[in-house]
């Protein structure tokens, strides 16, 4: 299909709460929608850096400028009749995954619906619904953070994720398992710890906890640094900042640096590596979940849509609007369908798409390209 124009928004969503995590304090979500359109047709994907280069060496004002100065304009006018023809044309880009994903994750929306089918029926998966589960950051106290938990277990969330750093950590994680002696729970660290925490990690294998999400800094040495913190630990090592591509996943398989991946569609360049990781992965009987970047309802549903595939066996990051957002750009919002669940698509593509007003009023900087 030839691409007829596309659009970029750099938008700043509000959030409801201060979101609290090793990386720091966020008050906001910066995140780019991407509009593009053929032949009559038009999608809208999302791809969400963070503002600051904290996560990852990449964020929100970089991303932007590659997509705009870089990439976009590499696409409009030309027939795109895969995603692969659409990764080709901007593979002389390194890196830079966030932005070769905002118009990848795009293509596959705007190819669904030009099939005529929901955008998981267009990436092979199956099912119309998908399991999600909670996260909590840091609290001002665990008073607090119990009636948070008791809250999403009696909304019927199968599982629970922690968000662990020094002075929150530890402690915080006897006291829950304490309260809650028998539910799920897993920690994720942020990549804020060393080898030299290793008996940190130990003393968390008395928890019973489903995994340990990035326990170490995302550098040079990170995949051979977790397959020795592995070998320590009972407890299975999940992959994030450190899953950056196929490539790496590989590396690390080969390695034994993890017993799961999170697979998060932005950070590893779009809907396309992220199936070929869940494929990889699941020919080494390596679970996968799906990772959220605190996406609006557009990239929420594409998450959802792609966690529909076989090997995303434990429940994702994906968020009803309202848990983030007291008015989420998105729309329709995503809602729970059921106890812990999240529907999927019943149109072609997505059915979600920005409110013009809110689109309008947060968009930091847009950049148009016709034909």
């Amino acid at each position: 299909m030839v691409i007829d124009g596309i659009d970029v928004y750099w938008v700043r969503v509000p959030l409801a709460f201060v979101w609290k995590t090793s990386y720091g304090d966020q008050l906001h979500t910066d995140t780019l929608l991407v509009r593009m359109q053929s032949e009559g047709r038009h999608a809208w994907g999302e791809s969400c850096p963070p503002y600051v280069p904290g996560y990852s060496a990449e964020h929100t004002l970089a991303t932007f400028h590659t997509v705009r100065e870089h990439m976009a304009g590499r696409l409009v006018g030309q027939d795109i009749r895969t995603a692969q023809d659409l990764l080709d044309r901007i593979a002389f880009v390194k890196g830079n995954q966030f932005a070769r994903a905002a118009l990848e994750i795009t293509w596959w929306v705007l190819e669904a619906k030009r099939r005529g089918v929901p955008l998981h029926v267009a990436l092979g998966g199956t099912g119309e619904r998908v399991s999600v589960g909670a996260d909590f950051g840091v609290q001002d106290s665990l008073d607090t953070l119990m009636k948070m938990i008791q809250t999403a277990i009696d909304q019927g969330f199968p599982r629970i994720k922690l968000k662990f750093r020094p002075g929150w950590d530890l402690d915080m994680v006897a006291a829950v398992r304490s309260t809650f002696p028998s539910f799920t729970f897993h920690v994720d660290c942020n990549a804020a710890y060393t080898l030299a925490d290793a008996d940190l990690f130990r003393a968390l294998d008395r928890y019973r906890l489903a995994m340990i999400e990035q326990p170490l800094a995302d550098d040079g040495m990170s995949l051979v640094d977790h397959a020795e913190l592995q070998t320590r630990i009972e407890t299975p090592i999940c992959l994030d900042e450190s899953a950056l591509s196929l490539a790496h996943v590989r590396a690390a398989i080969r390695l034994k640096s993890c017993k799961v991946v999170n697979i998060k569609m932005a950070r590893v360049g779009g809907l396309t590596a992220s199936r070929e990781i869940e494929g990889l992965c699941a020919q080494h009987d390596i679970p996968c979940w799906v990772g959220g970047m605190l996406e609006s309802a557009i990239g929420g549903a594409i998450c959802a849509e792609l966690a529909t595939l076989p090997n995303f066996t434990y429940p994702g990051d994906i968020f009803p609007s309202s848990y983030f957002y007291r008015d989420d750009v998105g729309k329709p919002e995503i809602v729970l369908s059921g106890r812990g669940e999240v529907a999927t698509s019943r149109v072609p593509g997505i059915p979600q798409e920005p409110d013009p007003g809110l689109l309008e009023r947060w968009t930091v900087q847009h950049a148009a390209f016709r034909v």
